[in-house]
């Protein structure tokens, strides 16, 4: 497999890796939680990286849930004071633990390959040098087989919990008295975006995973009304961002992973517009319509 092919399969896995929690987020009104996890798993990460001074190691994962939960659990402390909003909460958690990140990569951990750039903006084209060998066979580059294991894990959440998330997420209540625990599905999502924003690190960074995880979401939310449709055509939306994003980048010799968040941002800005029901060209038909 050539070094371009397996850089695209990075892409469009850890696009579509993205996309699946990302369209929980969306109908929970999180988007910005995935934004504060984004950035906040990063001291997790470190941590577990001064820890192991490995940077395959499955306790950077371990470390970056971990941060990602207590992420979660600190801005749901602030929210309940009442004190603050729950915009506010997330302006004063996320910012102290990224910057808490930030100092020790540049600080504690310079001089190693795990620096801020790549952190903040990932490094898609070097994927491929980073090989894992098993048994002595190499079978790929590490980027590839993290992500396929991820969107594996995400794939299974969904099948296996996707109508208890739901259901948490539609209708609180009506889960509580069905016997289901909307905290811990919720706590169970912010493990879970945790993973996945860690995973998707070598792709997109710390900075435009959000993009990847809530740009498809909200796409196909303008374009279908059924949650399970919602979740695929997000997928698909996903991917296909990430194939035109990785074309884009390649002829104009730019950022793979700023493409990639580009075009599903113009993806996105094509269906708010044209969308046939919830478009704006749609929305305002509509309205001169009845209003005649």
């Amino acid at each position: 497999m050539s070094p371009e092919i397996e850089i695209l399969a990075i892409a469009v896995v850890t696009a579509v890796a993205c996309a699946l929690p990302g369209t929980f987020l969306v109908l929970r009104r999180m988007a910005m939680t995935s934004d504060a996890i984004g950035h906040a798993i990063l001291p997790g990460i470190v941590v577990a990286f001064l820890m192991t001074r490995d940077l395959s190691s499955p306790l950077l994962v371990v470390g970056a849930a971990a941060t990602g939960v207590l992420t979660v659990a600190l801005i749901e402390a602030l929210n309940r004071t009442r004190l603050v909003t729950e915009d506010a909460a997330i302006g004063l958690a996320f910012p102290a633990l990224f910057s808490a990140g930030v100092i020790l990569v540049s600080g504690v951990a310079s001089g190693v390959h795990l620096d801020t750039d790549v952190v903040l903006l990932g490094e898609l084209a070097f994927a491929p040098f980073d090989r894992l060998v098993v048994l002595g066979v190499d079978v790929g580059p590490r980027a590839l087989a993290s992500m396929l294991v991820i969107l594996a894990l995400n794939v299974a959440m969904v099948v296996l919990a996707g109508k208890e998330l739901a259901l948490a997420t539609l209708d609180e209540s009506h889960a509580a008295a069905l016997g289901f625990s909307p905290a811990l599905m919720h706590y169970l999502l912010m493990a879970v975006v945790s993973v996945t924003a860690v995973g998707a690190f070598n792709a997109a960074g710390s900075i435009l995973v959000v993009a990847l995880m809530i740009a498809p979401p909200a796409t196909a939310y303008l374009l279908v009304d059924r949650f399970a449709a919602m979740l695929w055509v997000g997928a698909a939306v996903a991917a296909a961002g990430a194939i035109l994003g990785y074309a884009m980048a390649l002829m104009l010799d730019v950022s793979i992973a700023g493409s990639m968040a580009g075009m599903t941002g113009v993806i996105f800005g094509l269906v708010f517009l044209l969308a046939p029901h919830r478009g704006i060209i749609a929305v305002y038909g509509r309205a001169l319509h009845s209003g005649r």
